[in-house]
């Protein structure tokens, strides 16, 4: 499978080694030090999906770290993915941070750059990016594969990761991004989350492009999805996210629907784009981001018939 894949990693390579459909979900830890918010959010998940993504400072804002909010989930017994984001660290926290975590029993990390500091609750923060992602990626192969930190020193023990990072199919130039994507399967990536998914058919037109380059066959694609809590949300991440692609139909449906029926609504529309995703070739799983509104996972897991595959 994917980067010489290896099934006793993780559950989640477990699962993509199997070939049966995986499903992540996002977990955003609190802007505190709450344990009991971690944690009711964790039992929301338990039930309905094979892992949780733990975000890094979210949209460049304060909370809390996402290496120890994992190792919280660990100790539950759910499986985590920990967020790398190059935005706050140079390469010498970073692996600091990595050695740490696979100490504390992390075997998924998901390397992306993360959200400029100028959009976040401090915009006066100073950005590190000494790393972009692909090199993240490189680095975190390095370890995990021949042992070494970034300056050539042997680590031992290595840590066991699988390496995630993440894909959007909908920010311009559309026919660079299966390409952008080939960078990181080449630096190491073996499973890959795509932004929110509303149009499916550009989805669509990026994945005959990733097919036809043969990167399908290459790392396991999880498509995120997630539901639309409000008209004022919707039109939010349509016209002030880049990188976000909401049809205007969609809009409009959210728009059209009374402020008390929204979020069913938005659930409703997220189980449509689900069925549409799951029958495109390549897609290996989803990752559902419900964005501080862990409740509805359980609803659309349900509703769209998707059920954890290491339950």
């Amino acid at each position: 499978m994917a980067n010489n894949l290896s099934p006793s990693i993780s559950k989640l390579a477990a699962v993509l080694e199997s070939g049966r459909f995986a499903l992540a979900a996002e977990l955003s830890p609190p802007r505190g030090v709450s344990l009991e918010a971690i944690t009711r959010q964790a039992d929301t998940l338990r039930d309905y999906v094979d892992v949780v993504n733990v975000t890094d400072n979210q949209a460049a804002s304060v909370r809390m770290a996402s290496i120890p909010t994992s190792a919280l989930l660990v100790q539950q017994g759910i499986e985590p993915i920990a967020q790398m984001t190059c935005r706050d660290r140079n390469r010498l926290a970073i692996q600091a941070d990595l050695l740490g975590a696979a100490a504390l029993g992390i075997r998924n990390v998901l390397c992306l750059g993360g959200d400029h500091g100028r959009w976040g609750d401090h915009p006066q923060a100073q950005n590190v990016f000494d790393l972009d992602s692909i090199q993240l990626i490189r680095m975190v192969k390095s370890m995990v594969v021949d042992g070494c930190l970034d300056n050539g020193r042997k680590i031992d023990p290595a840590p066991q990761f699988l390496i995630g990072a993440v894909a959007n199919p909908f920010s311009p130039p559309y026919d660079y991004r299966p390409y952008r994507l080939a960078k990181k399967v080449a630096a190491g990536a073996q499973f890959i989350q795509t932004q929110m998914i509303f149009n499916v058919e550009r989805f669509r037109q990026y994945m005959n492009k990733v097919r036809d380059l043969g990167l399908d066959e290459q790392v396991s694609i999880l498509a995120g999805v997630g539901p639309l809590r409000s008209k004022t949300q919707a039109n939010y991440l349509g016209t002030r996210v880049a990188g976000i692609d909401i049809p205007e139909t969609i809009l409009e449906r959210m728009r059209k629907t009374p402020k008390a029926a929204q979020p069913a609504e938005g659930i409703r529309i997220c189980c449509e784009v689900i069925e549409q995703v799951r029958e495109i070739p390549g897609v290996a799983g989803l990752h559902i981001m419900a964005v501080h509104w862990a409740d509805a996972i359980p609803e659309i897991v349900t509703r769209a018939g998707l059920r954890p595959s290491a339950k």
